[in-house]
Parts: C-alpha cells; sequence; structure tokens
C-alpha cells in the first residue's frame, strides 16, 4: 500500500507540470533572463521575506540566490546575493526533498537517500551534535548509516525524516517535546522517534512549527510537540512529548502543517482540520480553535490534494477536477471559508497570497517533453520566432500570432480583418497591463498585483471582456488592504464594477479607522468623497 500511494501521488503532480517550471510568480526569480529559467527543473523559495531560493537545473546543477541569512544558501559565506551562485557540493545529487526552518536551516535527501543539512544551527537542528551554523551543506550522518532517507520535514528549529523502511529520526530544538523523545532537552543528533512508533511503518510526514506529524501505512495519525492551539488534534492543549495517536482520525493519505494548524486528506477525499484558527485557516467559517479534526465542508467535491507550510496561516486544496481552494490567511485577509481560486496549481496559492510568499514544497518537474495545447499556447505568447503580428506599446514589442488573437477575441477578429499591418501602435494602455491582457488571451489566467490589475479592468471594460473583467475583479477583491482599499474602491466606481464597488465600501467600513489614515483616503476625489461618508453613514459607521 506504500508503494502505491507514493506513485499515485508522483504521477498526479507529474500530470500537472509541463517540461519547464514556471518560477515567474515567485519575485525573488524576476531578475533571471529567460534561458536560465527555461533551465529550472526543481525549486523552493524560503526566508522570513521570500527571499532566499534554491533550483536545480535540466544538468542537475544547483544554484541559490537572495539574502543568504544564517548561510542559508549554503555558499560557504553569509554574503547576500541577487545573482545565481553555484552550490558545487550539491551539483549531481539528484533531490528527491527539501525543507526549510524559520533561522533559516536547510535540510535535504537526495536519491541515494543521504541528507544534508546547512544553515542555522542554534538549536542543533542540523543534527550534526553542534550549534555552530553551516555555511556548506554537510552529510547527516550520525544514527543513519545505512539508513535511505525519502522524506524530509523541518519545524522553525527541528528536523525529521523519513526511511525507506517507515522509521522516523527527529533532531534540533524541543522545548515543547517535538522531536518526540519523551523529554524537552534538545536532540542534537538524528535519533530513533520510537515510543508509540515502533514496529509501525510511517509513509508521510509534516511539521508545524513546534510540532511533528506522522501518517501510517495502515491510514492511523499520530501527532506529538506543541499543542497549545489543539494543533496534536487530542482534544486537549498539553504538549506531547512522545507520539500520540489521534483517535478520531482514520484512512488518512497525507497530513500538512501550517503554522500551527494541521490539515488531513483521507483516502476518501475528505478533508479534517485542527488546530489555530484566528485567521479561518481551519475552513470551518469561524475563527474559533479546534482541537479535534473537523470536516470541513467542500460541497461534495473529492480533494486530490492538501496544502499548508509552517511558516504561514494559509490552507490550500485542490479537487479532482483540479479546481484550486484557499482560506485562512490570504495576503492580510482572513477567509474563513475555502474560497474557489482561477489558479490550476496549489503552488500559486503560495506565490500569490501566503505571508510569506515562500514555496509549501520542493516545486517539481519530470522530463516529459509532451505539452498540452494549452501548456504550448502558453509558451509561444511574446515569442518572435513563429509570430506574425507585434503590438508596440511604450516603446516595447508583444510578439503574438493574428489566428489565435481573432479566435480568443471579438475586438481582434474585427481589427484584424480589416488590416493587413504587421505592428500595431497601442496608446491607451501601459505595456504592464496590454502584455497581461494578450498574454490572458493565450492562458486564460491573470498574473498582475490588485494594484495593476486595475487598468486590466479597465482594459476590459473598452474590449467588452466579461470573463476578464470578472478575473480582474476577484485579483482585486483577493487582494486588499487597509493601504489600498481606497484605491481599488475608487477604481470599482469609476469603472462600473459594480459588484467590486460593494466589496471594496464593505471593506472600507469594516476597517474604517485604518482606512481614514491612509494617504490614499486624505487624497480622495471630493464627490467620491462625499459619497462615502453619506453611503456609510446610512450604513452604520459612525454609530457609537
Amino acid at each position: 500500500r506504500k508503494v502505491n500511494r507514493a506513485r499515485d501521488w508522483t504521477e498526479s503532480e507529474a500530470s500537472t507540470q509541463s517540461s519547464m517550471l514556471d518560477v515567474g510568480k515567485w519575485p525573488v526569480f524576476a531578475l533571471l533572463p529567460p534561458e536560465e529559467l527555461r533551465l529550472i527543473r526543481q525549486a523552493c523559495v524560503f526566508g522570513s521575506a521570500a527571499n532566499e531560493a534554491i533550483y536545480v537545473t535540466v544538468s542537475d546543477e544547483v544554484f541559490a540566490l537572495g539574502t543568504n541569512c544564517s548561510g542559508c544558501l549554503g555558499l560557504g559565506d553569509t554574503q547576500s546575493t541577487i545573482e545565481p551562485r553555484r552550490i558545487d557540493i550539491l551539483c549531481g545529487k539528484k533531490i528527491v526533498s527539501l525543507s526549510y526552518g524559520t533561522g533559516p536551516h536547510v535540510v535535504i535527501a537526495t536519491a541515494d537517500g543521504e541528507v544534508y543539512s546547512w544553515g542555522h544551527n542554534g538549536y542543533s537542528q542540523l543534527g550534526n551534535g553542534t550549534t555552530n551554523h553551516g555555511l556548506t551543506p554537510a552529510l547527516v550522518s550520525t544514527n543513519l548509516i545505512g539508513k535511505r532517507v525519502t522524506e524530509v520535514a523541518c519545524g522553525s528549529h527541528h528536523t525529521i525524516a523519513l526511511t525507506t523502511e517507515g522509521e522516523v529520526y527527529a533532531w534540533g530544538y524541543n522545548n515543547s517535546g517535538q522531536v518526540g523523545s519523551g523529554s524537552t532537552a534538545n536532540q542534537p543528533t538524528p535519533r530513533r522517534v520510537s515510543s508509540c512508533l515502533q514496529n509501525k511503518v510511517v509513509v508521510n510526514i509534516a511539521c508545524g512549527q513546534l510540532c511533528s506529524m506522522a501518517v501510517l501505512d495502515n491510514g492511523e495519525t499520530y501527532g506529538w510537540g506543541y499543542n497549545c492551539n489543539g494543533q496534536l488534534g487530542l482534544g486537549n492543549n498539553g504538549n506531547q512529548q512522545t507520539p500520540c495517536r489521534i483517535a478520531a482520525l482514520q484512512g488518512i493519505n497525507i497530513v500538512a502543517c501550517g503554522y500551527a494548524h494541521t490539515l488531513a486528506l483521507t483516502d476518501e477525499g475528505f478533508i479534517y482540520s485542527w488546530g489555530a484558527n484566528s485567521y479561518g485557516q481551519l475552513g470551518t467559517g469561524n475563527k474559533s480553535n479546534q482541537a479535534v479534526p473537523t470536516l470541513i465542508n467542500m460541497e461534495k467535491e473529492r480533494m486530490v490534494e492538501v496544502a499548508a507550510c509552517h511558516t504561514s496561516h494559509t490552507s490550500v486544496a485542490k479537487t479532482q477536477s483540479g479546481q484550486v481552494l484557499m482560506w485562512g490567511q490570504c495576503r492580510g485577509q482572513a477567509v474563513a471559508y475555502p474560497h474557489l481560486t482561477h489558479f490550476t496549481s496549489t503552488d500559486d496559492v503560495f506565490a500569490c497570497f501566503a505571508t510569506p510568499a515562500v514555496t509549501w514544497h520542493l516545486l517539481s518537474v519530470d522530463g516529459d517533453d509532451y505539452l498540452t495545447v494549452a501548456q504550448s499556447l502558453k509558451r509561444e505568447f511574446d515569442s518572435p520566432e513563429i509570430s506574425d503580428l507585434k503590438f508596440l506599446v511604450d516603446g516595447k514589442c508583444i510578439h503574438v500570432h493574428k489566428a489565435l488573437l481573432k479566435i480568443r477575441c471579438e475586438h481582434f477578429r474585427a481589427l484584424l480583418n480589416e488590416t493587413d499591418e504587421e505592428t500595431i501602435e497601442i496608446h491607451q494602455f501601459s505595456y504592464l497591463v496590454y502584455r497581461a491582457f494578450l498574454e490572458y488571451l493565450y492562458t486564460d489566467t491573470i498574473n498582475l498585483p490588485p494594484e495593476d490589475a486595475i487598468g486590466l479592468l479597465d482594459l476590459s471594460t473598452y474590449y467588452r471582456e466579461s470573463r476578464l473583467k470578472r478575473l480582474c475583479q476577484e485579483t482585486i477583491k483577493r487582494g486588499i488592504t487597509e493601504e489600498n482599499a481606497i484605491t481599488l474602491l475608487s477604481a470599482a466606481v469609476k469603472y462600473e464594477a459594480r459588484d467590486l464597488e460593494e466589496f471594496c465600501f464593505k471593506f472600507c467600513v469594516n476597517h474604517l479607522t485604518a482606512v481614514t489614515q491612509t494617504q490614499a483616503f486624505a487624497d480622495m476625489d471630493h464627490d467620491l468623497l462625499k459619497n462615502f461618508i453619506s453611503k456609510a453613514s446610512r450604513y452604520g459607521a459612525f454609530k457609537n
């Protein structure tokens, strides 16, 4: 059963990926040239501000870039680097699992079953018996000689590893029992987690900030460590120094841990959640913590994937039909029910809505070069090689294909039937907005921050692209904050997006004190301000 489950998981992940890993949504990669981006096959973004990244190329070379806090890039120093630098010791190692802590420290497992660690080591989370920071990747060998590790998981300052035999080893920070040793003394080297797990076969592991979880081959789930928010799912709030079975759960396939909450996916496609809930991350519709597993209402949709990351309070799930839902802390907002997104991958939610916007696992693609129709079109967007039309916007070119534009957009069908021009100049919209519009015609998605989506909302109104207009409104809604709420409200009024206007207005009223202290409120158009105050007062915003 263990082998089959692992294979199914790999195949389902591979089927959603193209042969090129799309890391474009993570700003840390923004300066890499396209020819370098095309070579990336695995990547991980981490750090307190998503400002560190490690990636693996098609030739199995490993590179790192970013701020290099505590030497977490493994480059032998603590110098930050905006240009990728190669981690020589890891080249050719074939990374199969990667995890990181908040120090940060980084731990990987290779295809040969070896474990390497580096970065912050103030709590012995590197497993080398010291508390000296590790500036380069070093083999973790104590008690792991002869063992093949298949998966690693890190909490804030502790690490756990899973072997091919289904054993779990743990080391590092242990103030709450998260190492599972029966004490709260830090564990300087890998130690087998036994007690209740003795003679059991573990198939999946995960870590919250200060807790650890394990799923057995028989579908049972065990947790240990910090439990003050009920994140162990045991019905109480007491920390546990050894693994405890969650009696209320059975038939579990996989668990995922957030900062202080846990998600579990059953073999029938149901999702249970428990633990901290101050951001609605349990998806129960309220913000009350839950110390026992609670079934999330998913409208009878079968779920095939759950995702969470110990650095954030965001929860994500994917349905059998490929729809991606998110809830919890989403760009500063608390979303208490699962919210349907337009994303096709759980990774995209973390890139666009988690705080910090880190990857929840090692992003990977297989080597299969087959591309679907949608992937092929996406790849040809703005590629001059076989394009037959270019738009000139703000002095920059965007390369497209007339046939596709005619098929996808009534405006272009009419325009291109009347002209044989090979270059069309656009003056009404900015390059960023017009490029996003053309890219949407190739991909059905938009990747813009909410402030820039305003310009695209203007364009979609002008071109009567109703679906694009809806997508823009959804993007703006998901990105609203106290700082930008008035700007977004003004845009909604200007472009007659009634639904969005109502949403922005209610947000402003609910956060009235903070919103009225922003620069945008001070600069607000006089008529809009008058209407806002009038409507807010009818809404009861100024009653004591």
